[in-house]
């Protein structure tokens, strides 16, 4: 299932413009980046530090909540987003449930999934902030980048097609098979 492509210069939340899209009506699977996010998000109200330089994505795409719910999701998306990590770096990542991705406790990845309902369709968003270069500093919890954790610069061009590709193949079989078989074959890293 093919992808379309948002880019922008500078969003306040990469999630705030994929609300707005299917409020106007894009109900196409549709993933939105940006160079700059000025009011990221994070779970339960939290702000996501969006440093220049890192990776900031939304994905939005129809979903049926009877056959996969959003408990479900949140550990798919889990797995995608380390799945893609993983095809960069031999390093080992951890999932810290239900939407963090740490190296040696440190964190470089957020995930926050947002549910709406419009036209009398279900849509999920699947926000990733990526910490690919910058590694901001944080009073709550220690963060690390790919940057750190490999020693290179990081193309986030390079790690957004990497995205692309993992989701039009997990889109493409989200509708044919269960949780429990798309579970089985994306929790194998």
């Amino acid at each position: 299932m093919k992808i379309k492509i948002k880019k922008y210069k500078k969003v306040q939340s990469t999630n705030n413009i994929a609300l707005k899209l299917i409020k106007q009506n894009v109900s196409e699977p549709t993933l939105i980046t940006t160079e700059t996010q000025t009011k990221g998000r994070g779970r339960v109200g939290k702000k996501w530090i969006s440093k220049n330089g890192n990776l900031f994505i939304s994905l939005l795409f129809k979903y049926d909540p009877k056959k996969i719910n959003f408990k479900q999701f949140a550990i798919l998306n889990a797995f995608l987003v380390k799945n893609v990590i993983s095809k960069i770096t031999l390093k080992r990542i951890e999932i810290k449930w239900p939407n963090d991705l740490l190296f040696n406790e440190k964190k470089f990845c957020g995930i926050l999934q947002e549910v709406i309902k419009f036209d009398k369709f279900d849509y999920l968003i699947v926000g990733i902030g990526l910490n690919t270069n910058i590694a901001p500093i944080n009073k709550s919890f220690k963060s690390t980048s790919l940057k750190n954790i490999l020693d290179k610069k990081i193309n986030n061009q390079k790690i957004l097609k990497k995205f692309i590709i993992t989701y039009e193949k997990f889109l493409k079989e989200k509708n044919k098979l269960s949780f429990s078989d798309l579970k089985k074959k994306y929790t194998k890293i």
